[in-house]
């Protein structure tokens, strides 16, 4: 679920169609909107035992979805994609990233800044005729709080994960995503950057033999 949720977050940089890059949360209408699309991923770092998708969406209400809480998204998500650059060395990060990263050391502070918000602590589980389980459970506080530290502890699970090995910038032409790899083969985030790259290779050959 962390990897869902992580590159959730990464991805709200995208592609605007236009040749341009759109930015999801540009403004606190689409932070709110990203909120509830990631309600069910959002639910397993945020939410407090007992709590359903509804009750995390209103107890964000009541804190507040402000200025402010959209700052602090937007700060851990530079650092997310600073650490996923990282990542997929010496393949390059994505092209809306040049000039737009933090130092390494300056992401993981960050990271680490905004897990720390949250202190949790290990709980046993052991029902009966099944194997015993940990899980993690959440000082209370403020939903907000809530948000950024699971955010952030999501995104220091998914990069200590092997699933971070698979972890690629798409090469197709304009797009900015990064993404985790189904199968070896799989060269783009998705068939359409696929299509694209096809058809950019095909015109650039032709354009270069032309006489």
């Amino acid at each position: 679920m962390s990897q869902q949720l992580v590159l959730a977050l990464a991805s709200t940089i995208r592609h605007d169609g236009n040749g341009g890059v759109a930015d999801d949360l540009a403004d606190v209408a689409g932070l709110a909107t990203w909120l509830r699309e990631q309600s069910d991923p959002l639910r397993e770092y945020v939410a407090e035992p007992g709590w359903d998708a509804g009750t995390l969406d209103e107890q964000l209400r009541l804190d507040g979805v402000d200025e402010q809480l959209r700052l602090d998204v937007v700060a851990l998500r530079r650092a997310v994609r600073t650490l996923f650059a990282r990542a997929v060395r010496p393949g390059p990060p994505s092209r809306a990233d040049s000039s737009a990263l933090l130092s390494v050391p300056d992401a993981v502070e960050q990271l680490n800044r905004a897990a720390g918000q949250l202190p949790v602590r290990p709980v046993l589980s052991w029902p009966e005729e099944e194997a015993p389980m940990v899980g993690w459970r959440a000082e209370p506080a403020e939903a907000r709080r809530r948000l950024t530290a699971g955010l952030a502890r999501a995104t220091i699970e998914f990069l200590t994960s092997p699933a971070r090995a698979q972890l690629l910038a798409c090469p197709a032409p304009r797009c900015v995503r990064y993404f985790v790899k189904a199968h070896p083969r799989q060269e783009w985030c998705k068939p359409s950057c696929g299509n694209r790259a096809r058809v950019s290779r095909h015109y650039q050959r032709h354009t270069t033999n032309r006489p």
